[in-house]
């Protein structure tokens, strides 16, 4: 979470989350729209809600029945079925389920499968097969596991929120940050907030227990605008939805919901749900739009692992980046300047330590530092095509009659870098790293880079330089990470033999890394396919930082060039993107949570401070502040008139480092005594040993 104030301003509210035990419903599923209707004292149309869910309902169940009797008349033929292991088994074509193939492998399989994929599409347990295929089955401890099944608990979350306060559902994706859900929808002037959950999650907890299945039915654009006539977001979704899409309906209890699926096999594999939050949000985000209410939550298979998770959030609330920034006085954000962080001079400290270690990095592994402008004419985002799906969130601004732009990102001005004068083969790859300020919606200060290649055994080579340098840093911060393939999505520019040379040189290059991966199919950006990296913390939480992408298309677009090997003839370059620490303002707040404040020596903007026992020794004190401040360390001296006891707990609450006494002792000796900062222990070292224990500790990077 970043300190960031939107340049829309939102309601928000974060509630303590309320864990829920399912019981048996006290009535039963026909009356559970009633049951719902008298536990709320929000008013609502009731005769509205209950005419359109029975509407809905009747469309749903008389669709569904003309397709089920259309693909009973259909040849069954047998298909097979081949399984990763290699094995195969049999089936018939629009009548075997992928979960008819799990109940036939072991009842485990299938008490714990939630969705599958079949020749790599994700297809629900309960959806006949088409055809011969490779087939896959997730749980919830695979990401296509948790995606789908926290997918389905928005549905079911949906569903409490229709029933009890007959809102307008907009839409209720799981979250693009990997965990949870939420459900946007329409509420008129009703504000939600945590009085509201007991309610929600009672609803939830009944559709859980009712084992409602979802059910899938495809539809005409005219079928689907019958079904939502009275909802103008469900309306307004359908209307932008391109003429070749195939539209999807998909019911579990009384929710009707306009969905592109999968979803489980039905409600009772959730266990355990809690609302987390709620906030305000806009229509697509447009605050020129409906105001929207969101709520959050969160859902699991089981109650142990949800409790886990309120634990894993209460821990984090007690290392807050913004509490603890404030509490170290490291930065902090101020409305006149939304978006942007104030670096104090300890926050400043670290800032410059994070550069300068990526800055030794670049120098070790032949990277050239530039710096290029903040500010472009709108014809070079033109070119490079960002104006098209960044405009919105440029600061854009006139001068003598043209528009210009703040840079959102570095890589088009890279490209007027490689243009100005005519480049050999000889200089291939180029590296090009860039500290530059970016303005987005928010000031995010990014720290990005780039490499311009010619050849594919250049790309894998590059690409293995880049996952070097990746583990290299991660391995310092403490973190573990994941890496994933993201091949060529369904729209993409470019011909597909150099889509497949690029993913081929990819591969390659996460083979000989030696670290596990993964793919995820059609993911790539549109100009090319990429590897995404997200590291875990020590709360174990994931955050997206790192990542590597192929460009063929801006060099494309700025008709970039450079002299073969033969000099009459000029060649095209691909790009490389590639980001470490994504941004350092992020990367700075993910590490003060990930060390719970507790900086590592290198990192740390007090690495030590010098406690006098007494006035005698504040001179000598002052002295060793002294000759270790010339030595390059952050060091503080305590001159207060407070006992030594207290200067040494005051000291490890500030999380400083070392703690270093000094008295009568030490002062006619030279030396100091040392204590580290969590340690009870201490020990005497002169001035000599100690800079030499600093220097072995930054170079270990401790």
């Amino acid at each position: 979470m970043l300190c960031r104030v939107s340049s829309t301003l939102r309601r928000y509210s974060s509630f303590q989350p309320v864990l829920i035990l399912l019981s048996k419903p006290s009535s039963s599923p026909r009356h559970l729209f009633s049951a719902f209707t008298m536990a709320s004292s929000h008013p609502k149309d009731e005769a509205y809600l209950n005419q359109v869910i029975e509407k809905r309902i009747k469309i749903f169940q008389s669709i569904q029945s003309q397709q089920q009797s259309h693909l009973q008349s259909l040849p069954h033929d047998p298909i097979k079925i081949t399984l990763p292991d290699g094995s195969v088994k049999e089936g018939k074509k629009w009548v075997s389920s992928p979960m008819d193939i799990a109940q036939g492998i072991s009842k485990s399989l299938a008490a714990n499968a939630l969705i599958s994929s079949a020749n790599g599409v994700l297809w629900d347990m309960n959806r006949p097969l088409e055809g011969d295929c490779e087939l896959k089955i997730f749980s919830f401890d695979s990401d296509e596991g948790r995606d789908t099944f926290w997918h389905s608990s928005a549905h079911i979350l949906g569903q409490s929120l229709e029933s009890i306060y007959g809102c307008k559902l907009c839409i209720g994706p799981c979250t693009t940050r990997g965990e949870g859900f939420y459900y946007d929808a329409f509420y008129g002037e009703l504000g939600l907030n945590e009085d509201h959950f007991k309610q929600i999650e009672a609803g939830a907890s009944k559709a859980f227990a009712e084992k409602q299945p979802f059910e899938r039915i495809e539809v005409t654009r005219e079928q689907a605008l019958e079904i939502f006539s009275e909802n103008n977001f469900k309306v307004e979704i359908i209307n932008d939805l391109p003429p070749e899409k195939t539209i999807t309906v998909y019911r579990c209890g009384p929710l009707v919901d306009l969905c592109r699926g999968p979803h489980i096999p039905n409600t009772s594999f959730v266990k355990a749900f809690a609302c987390l939050k709620a906030s305000s949000a806009y229509w697509r985000g447009n605050k020129d739009r409906e105001s929207l209410q969101r709520v959050y939550g969160i859902s699991y298979p089981d109650q142990k692992r949800l409790k886990e998770y309120i634990h894993q959030l209460e821990e984090a609330k007690k290392y807050d980046h913004r509490l603890l920034g404030t509490k170290q006085e490291l930065f902090f954000c101020h409305p006149l300047s939304p978006g942007s962080w104030f670096f104090l001079p300890h926050g400043n400290r670290i800032y410059n330590k994070l550069m300068e270690f990526i800055r030794n990095e670049y120098w070790k592994r032949g990277y050239q530092e530039v710096k290029s402008p903040n500010m472009y004419n709108m014809s070079l985002w033109e070119t490079s095509g960002h104006a098209a799906n960044y405009k919105e969130n440029m600061f854009l601004f006139e001068i003598e009659k043209q528009e210009f732009g703040l840079k959102p990102m570095n890589c088009p001005g890279h490209c007027l870098m490689f243009q100005h004068r005519v480049h050999s083969y000889r200089e291939l790859p180029l590296r090009f790293a860039d500290f530059g300020v970016l303005h987005r919606n928010e000031a995010s200060g990014a720290l990005t880079g780039l490499t311009r290649v010619r050849r594919f055994q250049q790309i894998k080579e590059e690409v293995e330089g880049v996952l070097d340098f990746i583990d290299y840093a991660y391995t310092v911060f403490g973190f573990t990470y994941e890496l994933k393939l993201s091949t060529r999505p369904e729209k993409y520019l470019g011909d597909l033999a150099t889509w497949e040379r690029a993913e081929a040189a990819l591969t390659e290059a996460l083979n000989l890394s030696g670290k596990p991966w993964q793919i995820n199919e059609g993911d790539g950006a549109f100009y090319g396919p990429k590897i995404d990296i997200s590291v875990s913390d020590a709360l174990n939480r994931k955050f997206q930082c790192a990542t590597l992408q192929l460009d063929f298309q801006l060099p494309e677009r700025f008709k970039l060039e450079y002299s073969a090997e033969d000099e009459a003839k000029r060649e095209r370059p691909v790009m490389i993107h590639r980001a470490i620490l994504g941004s350092v303002e992020r990367m700075f707040a993910i590490l003060l949570e990930h060390y719970k404040g507790k900086w590592p020596f290198w990192l740390s903007p007090r690495q030590a401070i010098v406690c006098p026992v007494s006035e005698k020794s504040q001179i000598y004190a002052i002295e060793v502040r002294d000759l270790l401040h010339e030595a390059g360390y952050y060091v503080d001296v305590d001159m207060t008139d407070r006992k030594i006891q207290k200067k040494v707990r005051e000291a490890q609450l500030a999380q400083y480092n070392y703690i270093l006494v000094v008295g009568e002792e030490e002062l006619n000796t030279k030396q100091v005594s040392v204590r580290v900062r969590d340690k009870a222990d201490h020990k005497t070292m002169s001035i000599e040993g100690l800079l030499q224990h600093f220097k072995a500790e930054t170079a270990a990077f401790h």
